[in-house]
Parts: C-alpha cells; sequence; structure tokens
C-alpha cells in the first residue's frame, strides 16, 4: 500500500492508494485500487500493482508518504520447508543451572528440525521470576561456544535466557549478543526478549523460525526496495505485522516472524475503516473463496486476539494472532442436493472456480453460481445458471445464512446483537439479514479490504512484564507499563500526541507473593515525515527472491502419529516378583500428559515440558513402570512428592532434576539405603513428576496408580493423607534444583508445613522439588485416591481419539464413559467465555470465569450426530440455558448455574473435579488460559466415596476449605471406579508402541 498525504498503499496481490483524510467521503479516501495475481517473484508483483495505482490515480510519485506491503512470503518459507530459503541455526541458552532437560527442538516436527537445526550450546546466565540473577554471565564460556559454531560455518545465532522479557537491569542477552557479534563478524543474531514475551519454549521457537528466514526475508525486503526504486518512489517502506500494526522495513528484515499470519488482521482493520465504524465493538466477516474467517474488533480498533500459543507448521509460538472462527464457505464452496436437503461446502473448487463453476463453463454448482441466479451479483455467463430451480436457489441461500449466523454466535462473547462488517470477495453471498447482527454493512471496496487494512495500519508497542507490588501499588505497576508500551511506540515511529492504549490486561502470578504480570498494548498513527533506517544494499549474486541452495539441507520425513484406535499399553509381568507392571512408552506419557491437565482442573500449569523431558528419557533407553496399589508388599516403603512453585516458573525455567535431588536429600537424613515405590502428590500438572523419580534413569523403582488428591489442590496439606493421618508431612524436604536444599523435620500442624516450605520455595526461585515423609503400603491402601494415573491415560486417549476421527466435538461425551460414566461425571454446560477477572492474594491467583451458554454449531451437530448413531452417547448438559460461574483460587472451586430467570444452582463443587475443555481443541484450558470468547464445554467428575465421606468442613473437600461456606456440596451420583490400564488390557498385554 502506498501513500498519499500521509495516507499509505500497495500490497502484493490487491493494491490500493488512500488518503485517510477523506476517509468520510463516499469513496472512504480511495483514490485508487486493482487486484492482479500473486506472484512468486516480489519484486515484478509490487511493480505490476504499484503501476496500476500510479496509472490509475494519476498520482504523482512524489506525493507518495510510504509503501506498506503485507506479504506472506516469509510464512510459506516455513510451511513448505523450503531449504532454499531457511538457514541452520545456533542456539545459546542461557541458564547455569536450569534449561537442559528439555533442550530446543524438543517439540518440532522431523522435518522442520532437520533443515534449520545447526548447534545447541548452554553457558552461565539466566534470571529468578523477581528479575535477580541466577547467574552472571561466563564470557569465556561464550566465546568457547563461539568457536564450536564457528566451526559448523553457522551465521544465525539466537541467544535464548530464562526470564530474559523481563531483564531490565542485567541485560543479559544483549551482552551475549555483543560478545558473539566480536567472535563471529557478521552473524546473525537475534535475541529473545525482542520477538516474543513470556513462556522460554515458545518465546525460542519463534526466535529460532524468525532466524532460520532472516537471510530470506533480507534479501525479499531489498527486493521491495528494489521495486519502489524502479517506480522511482523515494518514500519510506513499512510492512504490516500480524497484531495490526506496522514495522519499518529495517524492523521487519531483523523480525520477519512478526508479519507471519497479518492478513486476516488487515481485512479486519480495512472492514472498520471502509465501514467507518468508529465506536465500540463490532463482527468482522471476511469471505474469501474457499473459507470465511469471522473475528471481533475491538472498541480499540484492533482485532481480539487468540490464546497466548498459536502453532506455525507444527511449531508452537507465542507472538499475538487474532482469534478467528473459520468456516467452509467461501465463493466456490460446492452446492449439493440430495432428495430434500441441499448442502453448502465445506469442500470447494478452489482456485478453479473460474473453471470448474456453472457460470464460467464448468459443471459444478457454487455458491457463487447461487448469488448470480439470485441476481446479488454479475459475472460470468448468467444464463448458464437459468436452469437452476427456485427452491435451489432459495435453500442454498438459508444454508449460507445459517452457516454465517453460527459462525457469528460462535464468535461473539454476548447474547445481544452485534454490527456485522462484510468484507472479501465471497461477501455478495451474505443474505441481507442475519441472526445476532444487529445491522449488516457491505463497505464499499470490500473485495480490498486486506490491502486498505494494511493501508491504514497503525504503530505499536507492546510490554509483558512481571513487577514486584510489595513496594509499589497495583495501579503503580501498570503505569509503569503502560508508560513503557508508550515509549515502545514512540521509537517504533508513532507521533506521540495521537498514542492511546489500547489493551491492558494484569494477570497475578500464581503462588508467588506480590509478583503482577502486566502485558500492555499502545498505539498510534504513523509519523510519515521520520525516514526509518533502511538496509543496506545487497552486493551479493544471489538471487533477489531465493536463497543460494544448501546440500546439507535434506528434509527428513516426520513420523506418523501412532493411531490411538489400535494402539494398547504394554502390561507384563515382573519375573523377579511377579507382578504385573505397566511399563511406560511415548505414547503414553503423550496421553498421561493431556490426561493430568484435565485432572489439573485449571491449576498447576501444563504438564507439557515434563512430557519432553520424560519423552526424551525414553529414547535414551530408560524405563518407567506402574503399578496397581493391590501389588504392594505388605512392609513397603513408599516415598512420594513432587514439584511445588509458580506455573509462571516453570513457563521460563522448564524441568529440572530438582525433585529427584529433594528425594536424595530425604533419603540421605533418613539414613535409608532406597525405597520400594513412589506415588505422587496429585495427579494434575504434578502427575509426571514421580516418573522422574521412578525410572531406571535414577530410582528404578515403580509407581503406583495413584495419588494424594485426585486432582490439583493449592496446598501441600489439602491430601487425603493429611485428612486420615495428621501430621505425617514432615521430615520433608525440598530442592531448588540450583543447588539450596532444605528439611523441615517438626511442625505442630500440617497447614504450617505448607506455609513454612512456600516461604521458602519463594526464596528458592518459585519452583522446587519436593520429597515427603514415607508412608506405608495400608496407608497407600486405604487413604490414597487410587487408579488415577490409569485415569489419565484414558482421558488423554480420548482426546487423541477426538483428533484421529475428527470428533473433537464430543470429546466430553468421550471422557465421561471413561471415567465411568452418568454416574461418575456430568457434561455440565457448554458456552463461550464471557467473563475474565483475576486478583492476587498470598501468592494466589483468585477470580472467577463466567460462561454464557450456546448452541451447536452446524459443524458440531454433523458430527454429534455422526458420533450419536454410531456410540449412542449424547449427552445433554446438565443446563442449557442461562450463564455458568466458576471461580478458583488457583484450581476450579465451584460451578453456579443461573438460569435465565435469575435462579442459582450449584452443579458441581469441590472436591468435585471441574475441568474447563477447549471446544475447537478438546484439550483443558488452564487458570493462564482463560480467555473472553473461547468456545468450552465444562466437565463435572465426582469424587470417590472417601473422600465425601469425609468432605464437610475439612481441608480436602467442602467449599468451606475456600471460604464458600453458602455452597452446600452436592455429589454427582453414584461413583463408578474407573478401570485401569492394566484390568482393561489385561496381564501380558503387549503392543509395540509404532
Amino acid at each position: 500500500m502506498a501513500s498519499v498525504s500521509g495516507s499509505r498503499i500497495v500490497r502484493i496481490g490487491d493494491a490500493v492508494a488512500i488518503n485517510p483524510s477523506q476517509q468520510q467521503e463516499k469513496s472512504r479516501g480511495v483514490l485508487a485500487h486493482a487486484k492482479t495475481p500473486t506472484t512468486p517473484d516480489v519484486t515484478s508483483g509490487i511493480k505490476t500493482a504499484v503501476s496500476k495505482i500510479l496509472e490509475t490515480s494519476s498520482i504523482p510519485a512524489e506525493d507518495i508518504a510510504s509503501v506498506t506491503v503485507g506479504t506472506t512470503h516469509f510464512i510459506n518459507a516455513v510451511v513448505e520447508q523450503d531449504a532454499r530459503r531457511l538457514q541452520r541455526v545456533a542456539v545459546l541458552r542461557l541458564s547455569k543451572s536450569f534449561l537442559r532437560e528439555v533442550p530446543p527442538f524438543s517439540d518440532w516436527p522431523l522435518g522442520l528440525a532437520g533443515i534449520i537445526k545447526g548447534y545447541v550450546g548452554y553457558c552461565d546466565g539466566g534470571l529468578h521470576i523477581d528479575g535477580s540473577e541466577e547467574a552472571p554471565v561466563d564470557e569465556s564460556q561464550v566465546i568457547e561456544r563461539c568457536a564450536e559454531i564457528k566451526k559448523l560455518g553457522l551465521q544465525a545465532v539466537v541467544i535464548v535466557g530464562a526470564f530474559s522479557p523481563i531483564d531490565e537491569v542485567f541485560r543479559q542477552e544483549d551482552h551475549v549478543r555483543d560478545i558473539v557479534l566480536r567472535e563471529i563478524p557478521g552473524a546473525q543474531v537475534v535475541v529473545s526478549h525482542e520477538v516474543a514475551n513470556i513462556g522460554i519454549l515458545e518465546r525460542e521457537n519463534a526466535s529460532i523460525l524468525n532466524a532460520a528466514i532472516l537471510t530470506y526475508a533480507k534479501r525479499t525486503v531489498r527486493s521491495f526496495r528494489r521495486a519502489m526504486k524502479d517506480l522511482k518512489l523515494t518514500c519510506a517502506l513499512f510492512l504490516t505485522q500480524n497484531d495490526g500494526t506496522l514495522l519499518s522495513a529495517n524492523d521487519a528484515a531483523n523480525i520477519p516472524i512478526r508479519t507471519f499470519s497479518s492478513g486476516a488482521t488487515n481485512s479486519m482493520r480495512g472492514a472498520a475503516y471502509l465501514s467507518d465504524h468508529t465506536s465500540g465493538s463490532a463482527i468482522v466477516v471476511d469471505i474469501g473463496g474457499t473459507t470465511s474467517d469471522v473475528g471481533v474488533l475491538l472498541p480499540s480498533g484492533l482485532p481480539r486476539q487468540a490464546s497466548a500459543y498459536v502453532t506455525v507448521a507444527g511449531v508452537r509460538v507465542n507472538y499475538s494472532m487474532p482469534h478467528l472462527h473459520s468456516i467452509g464457505l467461501g465463493g466456490g464452496s460446492i452446492v449439493r442436493q440430495s432428495e430434500a436437503k441441499v448442502t453448502v461446502g465445506p469442500d470447494s473448487v478452489g482456485h478453479y472456480l473460474t473453471h470448474d463453476a456453472l457460470v464460467f463453463g464448468g459443471h459444478v454448482t457454487t455458491t457463487s453460481d447461487i448469488a448470480v441466479a439470485a441476481g446479488k451479483v454479475d459475472m460470468g455467463d448468467g444464463e448458464a445458471v437459468k436452469t437452476l430451480s427456485t427452491s435451489l436457489i432459495e435453500s442454498a441461500q438459508q444454508c449460507i445464512g445459517r452457516l454465517l449466523e453460527g459462525a457469528i454466535d460462535v464468535i461473539k462473547t454476548s447474547p445481544d446483537p452485534m454490527p456485522v462488517l462484510l468484507v472479501g470477495g465471497g461477501a455478495v453471498l451474505a443474505p441481507s439479514t442475519l441472526a445476532g447482527a444487529s445491522e449488516l454493512k457491505l463497505p464499499p471496496y470490500y473485495d480490498v479490504a486486506n490491502a486498505v487494512g494494511a493501508a491504514i495500519s497503525k504503530v505499536g508497542g507492546i510490554v509483558d512484564i512481571i513487577q514486584g507490588v510489595a513496594e509499589q501499588t497495583i495501579e503503580q505497576a501498570v503505569d509503569h507499563a503502560k508508560s513503557l508500551a508508550i515509549q515502545r511506540a514512540i521509537d517504533a515511529g508513532a507521533v506521540k500526541e495521537t498514542i492511546e492504549i489500547a489493551e491492558v490486561e494484569s494477570i497475578p502470578v500464581t503462588y508467588v507473593a506480590n509478583q503482577l504480570r502486566t502485558i500492555v498494548k499502545a498505539i498510534g498513527e504513523l509519523d510519515t515525515t521520520q525516514q526509518p533506517e533502511q538496509i543496506e544494499e545487497d552486493t551479493s549474486d544471489a538471487p533477489d527472491d531465493t536463497e543460494v541452495s544448501k546440500d546439507f539441507a535434506v528434509k527428513v520425513p516426520d513420523e506418523a502419529p501412532v493411531d490411538p484406535r489400535i494402539y494398547e499399553p504394554t502390561v507384563r509381568q515382573n519375573g523377579e516378583t511377579d507382578i504385573w507392571e505397566w511399563h511406560i512408552s511415548e505414547t503414553d506419557i503423550d496421553y498421561l500428559a493431556e490426561g493430568c491437565y484435565v485432572l489439573g482442573c485449571a491449576g498447576g500449569g501444563s504438564p507439557a515440558s515434563s512430557r519432553i523431558q520424560q519423552r526424551d528419557m525414553l529414547r535414551a533407553g530408560h524405563r518407567v513402570r506402574v503399578i496397581d496399589a493391590s501389588s504392594l508388599p505388605e512392609h513397603a516403603s513408599i516415598y512420594w512428592g513432587g514439584f511445588m512453585g509458580s506455573p509462571a516458573t516453570s513457563n521460563e525455567r522448564l524441568n529440572s532434576c530438582e525433585t529427584v535431588n529433594a528425594f536424595r536429600a530425604l533419603i540421605e537424613y533418613l539414613r535409608h539405603d532406597t525405597f520400594d515405590a513412589v506415588m505422587g502428590l496429585e495427579i494434575g500438572a504434578n502427575g509426571l513428576e514421580p516418573f522422574l523419580v521412578g525410572s531406571s534413569r535414577f530410582f528404578d523403582r515403580p509407581v503406583i496408580d495413584g495419588d494424594w488428591m485426585g486432582r490439583a489442590y493449592p496446598t501441600y496439606w489439602q491430601t487425603t493423607i493429611a485428612v486420615h493421618a495428621p501430621g505425617e508431612l514432615v521430615p520433608c524436604a525440598i530442592d531448588s534444583g540450583d543447588g539450596k536444599t532444605i528439611l523441615m523435620t517438626r511442625a505442630s500442624n500440617d497447614e504450617i508445613v505448607d506455609r513454612a516450605l512456600r516461604a521458602s520455595c519463594s526464596e528458592m526461585g518459585s519452583r522446587v522439588g519436593m520429597a515427603a515423609k514415607p508412608t506405608t503400603t495400608d496407608r497407600v491402601q486405604r487413604f490414597g485416591v487410587l487408579g488415577t494415573v490409569s485415569l489419565a491415560w484414558r482421558i488423554g486417549r480420548c482426546i487423541k481419539m477426538a483428533e484421529a476421527t475428527n470428533t473433537l466435538s464430543s470429546v466430553a461425551e468421550s471422557i465421561v464413559n471413561e471415567v465411568g460414566g452418568p454416574k461418575s461425571a456430568k457434561i455440565l454446560f457448554r458456552g463461550k467465555i464471557v467473563t475474565v477477572e483475576r486478583r492476587l492474594f498470598k501468592g494466589h491467583s483468585y477470580g472467577h470465569i463466567v460462561i454464557a451458554a450456546t448452541g451447536p454449531t452446524d459443524d458440531e451437530e454433523q458430527t454429534l450426530s455422526s458420533t450419536n448413531e454410531a456410540t449412542s452417547t449424547a449427552m445433554e448438559p446438565l443446563a442449557t440455558t442461562g450463564t455458568l460461574l466458576i471461580p478458583f483460587k488457583n484450581e476450579n472451586i465451584y460451578a453456579e448455574h443461573t438460569d435465565p430467570s435469575g435462579a442459582k444452582t450449584i452443579l458441581a463443587a469441590v472436591p468435585d473435579l471441574i475441568a474447563v475443555l477447549d471446544a475447537g481443541s478438546g484439550r483443558s484450558l488452564g487458570v493462564p488460559e482463560f480467555k473472553y470468547g473461547f468456545r468450552v464445554a465444562v466437565l463435572g467428575i465426582t469424587c470417590s466415596p472417601r473422600w465425601t465421606e469425609t468432605s464437610a468442613g475439612l481441608a480436602i473437600g467442602g467449599p468451606g476449605a475456600f471460604g464458600y461456606n453458602d455452597v452446600i456440596y452436592k455429589p454427582l451420583g453414584e461413583y463408578v471406579e474407573p478401570r485401569s490400564v492394566i484390568e482393561e488390557f489385561g496381564p501380558g498385554s503387549v503392543r509395540n508402541d509404532g
């Protein structure tokens, strides 16, 4: 998008010239527009598009203030795994004691990792969650790593340090960058804190992808500049980024990943501009050739963002992307009639519309044919659709309306009607009215809204920071974050007087006292009088649009996933003990991680990094065994424990061996030689930790199929052993993983044990491993919550099965069946999150979510229908209207339904397990992932009888333990003990892991 008198224009494919000062006129300030085919040669593509604009508008080249480009070239290089455009990357991690158990590229597709992975090295450094240094940078180590990188001939280097986004004092990543540039002249160095925010694996992944396309990005941007030079354009060049703001050409060449997936954002911004929508929220429907993307435009003028994590080419990253709901409806969607039913899509003729559609001489009835027959648009040969029946045309239009209404209902966060803005080449398909829309707007130039949105993009500054609030108020901390965001917007080229705060989100850091995470976005108008620094001209002989091919960049085929429909775990008898053992495989670990997060009831954080750590341990040849509690010898010594601390710390420090170290410290203190079995503290985020301790890598002891909570709870003393055998929590040990160990040998009561350990944990980095006082076979069998490891596996398999069979819409029904059926669990509610509130108190995250009821979409109804016919497992939620309130204290506490009349009913309460599932993926959502607009299913799973008998007024159960004394606990029904893996597959069952 080029600009005139302060406006901006030109996009490859579609191009517009805009003068925003004329927005109130009928033309919306659009001086010229053109649609041209997108070409792989970016230079000729830009020349063609801009030349048409200049010719049509007669705008003198010297009057163009800037050119803005929205491109898919960079993301395509990654998605297509194009070795010509990707380069190998060296990764340097900064941490003295952590980050080694879960190495870089751990969860990448093998093919992409095979092209990009060049080197991994570690150096001292890293920060703690409070901003203090874990260790200073050791320059000699960095020099040694640089020598190794030089030997490999690598030029792209990523530097990633623990908690680097909050490193405002030591600047460790910047310091290491200076050393690398000195030791490897000409190196392309990417520091992770300039690419993404908190979440080390996702930030590192984004930084690696960014580094891999740097050479290609620089050449591409130079091609853009060269095209402008040929057209005698001397103005500034900008690229659009995925959050709706602009990047200078120089920044885009250095951080090209920020341009990924900017198209949808551009369309939404363009829709608002062209329709003159300047206040309140609105829904944007962008109808293309194959799909329709539906999103919400916020009052700030920016799209509502998706969750913190997104996936690009199978790699999980954390950068901004709009929250969209996509359906299979576009101008090329195929229309079918069978008996009395008419269907539209989701399949499409796609790019072959001008060949296959009836109006273009083809033989396929498409939505474009319907639009022509209905007189909505004039294209092709109208006579070709004269034979279509009136009933077919009307039914197809009704189907299109239902599809759009369903998509709008999914994306809305309120039952109230909202304005709907229609854009995209297929926008004419929409009916004149839609349920849920207060008004429909089809603005002028709707078909080039994408280019318009890029042309009018603003400049932004984003801050994601963790601050202490012990010596300042929360308001002061938020104000500081705002000031940083404003300054970053100014540095990016925004006019100071136009800057406004578009988004503010404050998230308490759970389990850490007086720490607040604040995310702020500031946006402002581009200062077109400034000429951003441009990258230097390319003097190499390499082609503009491709990188020189490399012999060593060979694609590696990805492994086919194990089919959950045929996979069976390995269960066999131990020849020495005659005990039947379940030998854990990589597939089992995947299932367990998914199931553990569901049983975490939204608290404790994700077990994702534990899954990677233990998968790699299995690949190294170590073994992990699980046994039933009934197999324990009468006088066995059972050690148990897990980690405690903040999930925010785990997001940056990753799993280490702190729990193993705590076990060693307690064994040494008690003068034990070893123990007989290990058991987990809780089955949620901690559910995989006993597998590490019991593995052959360390103690080689079996893991008991059970735990002491049956779910995640906030504190150590909220365990069944503390209820039935008080005073059995000490002696215990905690270890920080970096050389600090504490033993607690006596306590007056169980509650003080947790308080003392948690205070120590905060001083030790806010994450420690813990080993509790060894217990006995009798207590495990009488007081433990048994079968929970098997239960987690079965729940995880449900999710994987739904993925494999495309039945994610019915995953909640599958889980209910796995945990014992409707007597054990129920679907409490289906809907979307419309309210999220959080506050911090004594290191815990308090708050609530409100979910508004919604009906299933057409796609979900079809899936449920086919699933129900095959399995007869259709389940009506306990409540289908109104709203559901779920308060949480780190974990979900109860589910309170309010019907349309205002009557309130408690559907489930602690100690019931209350899990919120993402309807799109079937996976559990944790407290940090609760987000406005998410479509969810809420499950309630009843506790076991031994819990209900002792729940009233006790710590383990009963809402009274959490301060909700007005709630009466109502069990969901008779408890049915879930089958274990060993029971289901039988002794001696063995299947290859595939």
